[in-house]
């Protein structure tokens, strides 16, 4: 996954792009196959959740690269959003940016995939060489395909 979130704003929401990309939920939330998530780059909002399907939770795996970030938006906007009061109270243009530009570095080292891990919802930070190798033995832990019962999930019957 590679996935800078779902962009919303007046232009957007002409084009119906959140009601769109709001299908994908949908759809996550109804899968009824295995599911393997490797975040490798950006990790932001409610996009990379519907990659996700629907949840870091729902995936029999999510892992991360160390070049994955994780972020409830883009970063920069996040800074000027989050600490518009306090930079807006900074005089000196130049010194506002200074703070702007410190607390963006801060919020990057938080993003970095090894910190945002620790707080849950992925379950490691791999060596990018180490993807095939999730991925096979995690289709070799599968249960095997049941008949058809009717079930939504029928493979959940047998772990």
């Amino acid at each position: 996954m590679d996935c800078p979130g779902i962009m919303v704003g007046p232009d957007h929401e002409r084009t119906a792009l959140v009601r769109h990309a709001l299908r994908m939920f949908n759809v996550g939330a109804n899968m009824t196959t295995p599911l393997f998530g490797v975040v490798v780059r950006k990790a932001y909002g409610l996009g990379v959740q519907a990659m996700c399907g629907a949840s870091a939770l729902v995936g029999f795996f999510t892992v991360a690269w160390p070049t994955a970030e994780f972020a409830g938006m883009n970063i920069e906007g996040a800074v000027k959003l989050g600490y518009r009061k306090e930079l807006a109270a900074i005089a000196d243009p130049l010194e506002r940016r200074a703070e702007f530009d410190r607390r963006t570095a801060q919020a990057y080292e938080s993003a970095k995939a090894i910190n945002a891990s620790v707080g849950g919802g992925i379950d490691d930070v791999i060596d990018p060489a180490e993807t095939r190798g999730w991925i096979a033995e995690s289709l070799k832990r599968l249960p095997p395909v049941p008949e058809r019962t009717g079930k939504k999930y029928p493979f959940i019957d047998t772990w």
